[in-house]
């Protein structure tokens, strides 16, 4: 079992969004500050990565960026095109293809980044994908169209402004009959997990829980991957 701390063990980037939610409270920053704040850390990490995982901000071999991720296509019940809010390198888009592929559901990628360079990048691995890899920050973009599966992470925005990203992503941005699905983050385990569960705090939102899907961790006994998604 790792000796790290469960918050870091969780998310790398937890010190960061820490500091930054204290500077958003504290009224040092705006949320406009917030968002370059995280920006100016991530993308020239991501940037300065070997591999498309890692320029996706994960720092396992295939087999554990698979162990982690694919629950994203497990949770595609049909074809469809799929929208990856955060896609960074690109790689979660052409993985999801492959993933799915595996089972017979056909599903046509998207990407979108609030980092011009990060969506550049994706650009430039999957210049098939160009056209549809956009820039923009999924609270306020305004999208070409729907999609049958749109994916996100909550920690895309500040903690405050959680529950608006989901309903903008489910008004404006998935298709009706589609889904919307967050995550897939690391989470502790409920049996040791002192607080709600990511899936519990959407529901307290007032959001309908459709169906989640959890995994033992790579390598960190405390802790599962999960997704859940909620239905249009």
């Amino acid at each position: 079992m790792s000796s790290e701390s469960i918050e870091m063990a969780k998310n790398r980037g937890y010190k960061l969004l820490e500091e930054s939610e204290a500077a958003l409270a504290a009224g040092q920053i705006d949320e406009a500050g917030w968002y370059q704040r995280g920006m100016a850390v991530i993308t020239p990490a991501y940037l300065a990565g070997d591999n498309p995982r890692s320029q996706s901000g994960h720092s396992g071999d295939e087999a554990h960026w698979r162990q982690a991720r694919s629950l994203v296509a497990e949770a595609m019940d049909r074809d469809g095109a799929f929208l990856d809010v955060g896609c960074a390198s690109g790689h979660l888009m052409e993985c999801v293809q492959l993933w799915a592929g595996e089972r017979g559901v056909r599903i046509e990628p998207y990407g979108l980044d609030i980092a011009p360079e990060l969506a550049a990048l994706a650009r430039s691995r999957l210049p098939q994908w160009a056209e549809r890899i956009w820039v923009g920050n999924a609270i306020a973009w305004v999208p070409p169209r729907r999609f049958d599966f749109v994916r996100t992470g909550l920690e895309y925005v500040p903690r405050r402004r959680q529950p608006n990203l989901v309903r903008r992503l489910l008004d404006e941005m998935v298709a009706p009959g589609g889904r919307l699905i967050i995550g897939s983050g690391s989470e502790e385990k409920d049996q040791t997990r002192h607080g709600p569960s990511q899936e519990e705090e959407v529901a307290s939102w007032g959001f309908g829980i459709a169906g989640s899907l959890r995994r033992p961790h790579h390598h960190d006994a405390r802790l599962e991957y999960r997704v859940l998604w909620i239905e249009v």
